[in-house]
């Protein structure tokens, strides 16, 4: 089977799997640092959709491992239809929640000049943990696309 640049059971699948565990990982611990991110729906779904990318991508990255050291194919019609499934559900869920995020801090930060009247709200640590899910969602895009190409290929 040829092997495809970030599929399952690659270096670069590995790579892009860490990638996505560290953004979310940081998007969820800068929102949880922010105070009173818990007041605001979308901001609480942004961390519960980080969450489950965070254990979808540390499911895959130690999946990763186990298959580069023990020499294994995960380039299977089953595996790779789940990967689709699970890459595809995550990254829109991540997309839906990195872009309502974003609509409250735009409406607040520019619309109504929430945040430079109330300094006391952290609107730079929003602004920073959006950035991160929307990266992060960008890599788990990458996956997804990959993951497609190798189950048409299978």
């Amino acid at each position: 089977m040829k092997e495809i640049i970030g599929g399952p059971g690659t270096v670069s699948g590995l790579l892009l799997r860490i990638g996505q565990c560290v953004f979310a990982a940081a998007s969820i611990s800068i929102m949880t640092s922010a105070t009173e991110f818990a007041s605001y729906t979308s901001f609480c779904y942004l961390i519960a959709s980080m969450g489950l990318q965070l254990l979808w991508s540390f499911g895959l990255a130690c999946l990763d491992i186990y298959a580069l050291r023990r020499k294994k194919d995960l380039q299977n019609p089953v595996l790779v239809s789940l990967f689709v499934v699970g890459d595809w559900v995550t990254a829109m869920l991540s997309l839906a929640a990195a872009c309502s995020s974003a609509g409250v801090v735009v409406l607040y930060a520019r619309d109504m000049n929430f945040c430079k009247t109330h300094p006391d709200l952290p609107c730079s640590r929003y602004e920073i943990s959006i950035l991160l899910a929307f990266i992060t969602w960008l890599q788990v895009s990458i996956s997804s696309h990959v993951m497609f190409w190798i189950l048409a290929s299978v």
